[in-house]
């Protein structure tokens, strides 16, 4: 009781919020991602973004700071390797059934190549001993999600247009464009780029193209470098937003392009365009995976984020931006017909389509390079890879990629 007789209430109890850290790229952390997630599951959720390299270093080092780790599949040799990560349990996926064969099985068909390098299907499943591989288990190493088929843009003015021009990775090496090609600082992405592209020249040749040899490593440095020396390259870039300023700024006649750059071209549209290359594609498979300290009730609330992210909003954003999803027909459901038929059937856009930020990415009329989904599935040459001898060649590719970013400054 009160001095005035009156019964003192107490307060309620602080319930905590929930909340989830999810680790990553720009790839998957976006604001309509994390918005509708949020607003669907009812905790909230904290997106640290980093670049390719950070990201991954970051997963490796601190697994006690992040809860999801959002990456590829070629992350893992490091990530798992250093013991960041637990196995997710298949049984807890409610969709898992209707993931592609091109993750489990390692094409989109029985028939399908199945690409060099770091193919997410050698790296899906747990294997007794706890190593990771392909030999279906119940457990897995990171719940895939969004993929694609990467090329290169280039300009029609300097390489043609038409039914009878046959883009080439040999074009990021090409004397026409010269002083005006760039590629991506990555050294498992941008360093394949350019040995497709010393091999689609005919000026070097690979054993295996996914796991080079210290020989093949130099030689293919020593290329890049003479090139670079000759005035070849303009630039590198780590991000989108960067790859679309060259291609506007008209910097570039060719260089590695991601699906969402062509959708934030304004000064460089209709004339820079996605290609499909005659070789075929650089593959890449991202996913989720689950730090090594969830336990309980933040163990739940992780496998709630990678089941939502297989309910279907998720894939329909990552497809606005030119990316697709694991379980396309779920998607789909959350796609207009016009957005679906032109993502994933290579039909001509029958309207202008927005990306995820509500601007117009594609428009009508225009047709995406490579056709249908299946289509560009059948033509992975390459995934994104962590060689053998990877640490050699990222020093390698990093000295490189100093020396093309100094000349540009100077």
């Amino acid at each position: 009781m009160t001095d005035a007789g009156q019964t003192e209430l107490s307060s309620p109890p602080i319930v905590p919020q929930r909340k989830l850290r999810v680790l990553g790229t720009s790839i998957t952390l976006i604001a309509p991602v994390r918005e509708q997630a949020q607003s669907d599951l009812g905790f909230d959720i904290v997106f640290d973004q980093k670049d390719f390299l950070p990201c991954q270093r970051w997963a490796a080092m601190e697994p006690e700071s992040y809860d999801i780790y959002e990456q590829c599949f070629h992350n893992l040799d490091i990530v798992w390797f250093w013991g960041a990560l637990q196995p997710i349990d298949i049984g807890r996926i409610r969709e898992w059934d209707e993931v592609s064969d091109l993750v489990k099985l390692g094409g989109v068909s029985k028939y399908a190549g199945r690409g060099r390098g770091d193919a997410p299907a050698k790296k899906l499943y747990v294997q007794p001993g706890g190593f990771l591989g392909s030999k279906p288990s119940r457990h897995i190493s990171m719940l895939p999600t969004v993929h694609n088929m990467d090329s290169f843009g280039y300009d029609v003015r300097i390489f043609g247009e038409g039914p009878d021009v046959r883009p080439s990775w040999a074009w990021l090496l090409d004397r026409r464009a010269k002083g005006r090609i760039a590629l991506v600082d990555e050294p498992a992405i941008g360093f394949f780029d350019a040995a497709l592209a010393a091999e689609a020249a005919g000026e070097l040749e690979f054993a295996d193209i996914g796991n080079m040899t210290i020989d093949e490593i130099n030689a293919l440095m020593k290329l890049l470098e003479d090139r670079r020396a000759e005035g070849y390259f303009c630039a590198t870039w780590r991000d989108g937003v960067d790859a679309a300023l060259l291609a506007d700024q008209g910097a570039v006649a060719v260089q590695s392009m991601w699906s969402p750059v062509y959708g934030k071209l304004r000064k460089a549209w209709p004339h820079f365009v996605e290609s499909a290359p005659s070789e075929g594609y650089r593959a890449w498979h991202g996913g989720a995976s689950l730090s090594r300290h969830l336990r309980g009730a933040e163990l739940d609330m992780a496998y709630e984020y990678l089941n939502w992210w297989l309910s279907g909003y998720a894939g329909a954003v990552m497809a606005r931006q030119g990316y697709y999803i694991s379980n396309p027909q779920k998607a789909r459901e959350w796609l207009a017909q016009e957005e679906w038929n032109y993502w994933y059937e290579g039909a001509p856009a029958a309207r202008d389509l927005a990306g995820p930020d509500g601007e117009v990415a594609v428009r009508a009329g225009a047709r995406r390079a490579g056709g249908t989904y299946l289509d560009r599935g059948r033509r992975i040459v390459i995934w994104n890879t962590v060689m053998d001898e990877y640490n050699y060649a990222a020093r390698a590719w990093e000295r490189f990629v100093r020396r093309v970013n100094e000349a540009a400054a100077a």
